[in-house]
């Protein structure tokens, strides 16, 4: 699976740096000097980091063979990603990166399965949204006393739902 870990801006200046909108919560690493991303389009990459700098609240990056403002410009709209298997599992074992919970099988504690993690939202609260086999979602906070157990290495997870949340779609 790839990931997005950001997506180009515009160029900046005359000898080929490009501002990157950053989407990782580890810029350091993900654009560390010698890194390779992959891009999408794909016959735009792989791009590999040669220097990065931060620009009144910008990161500006400059990729190898990029030299001029054209060839930066060039680069607009192109998206960064890295492959998921390059991506280090979180020390924590109550934290886990997005990728690792979509797919996994969603059953209750009573063992009726409820569906597939079908993407993690994250706003005020992180939230599984659960696809279900009848085409509908449910959204599901991602909470201890609601999802109390993640084995990502089984392919499955566990919820405690509380009355209503998963019939929330039918009239009383």
């Amino acid at each position: 699976m790839r990931l997005v870990v950001g997506r180009i801006g515009r160029a900046h200046g005359i000898r080929g740096e490009v501002t990157v909108e950053v989407r990782t919560d580890d810029p350091g690493a993900r654009f560390a000097d010698g890194s390779a991303l992959l891009t999408d389009p794909a016959a735009t990459g792989p791009l590999t980091v040669t220097s990065t700098r931060n620009h009144s609240g910008r990161m500006l990056v400059r990729f190898e063979g990029v030299r001029d403002r054209d060839a930066a410009e060039a680069l607009r709209g192109t998206v960064l990603l890295v492959d998921s298997a390059d991506v280090a599992s979180l020390s924590d074992p109550d934290e886990f990166h997005d990728h690792e919970l979509v797919g996994l099988a969603v059953h209750t504690t009573d063992g009726e399965r409820v569906g597939e993690v079908a993407d993690v939202l994250h706003h005020a609260q992180d939230v599984l949204v659960v696809g279900r086999a009848d085409g509908e979602e449910v959204l599901v906070p991602f909470v201890g006393p609601l999802v109390p157990e993640v084995d990502v290495d089984a392919g499955r997870l566990v919820i405690e739902p509380p009355p209503g949340l998963l019939d929330l779609d039918q009239a009383e």
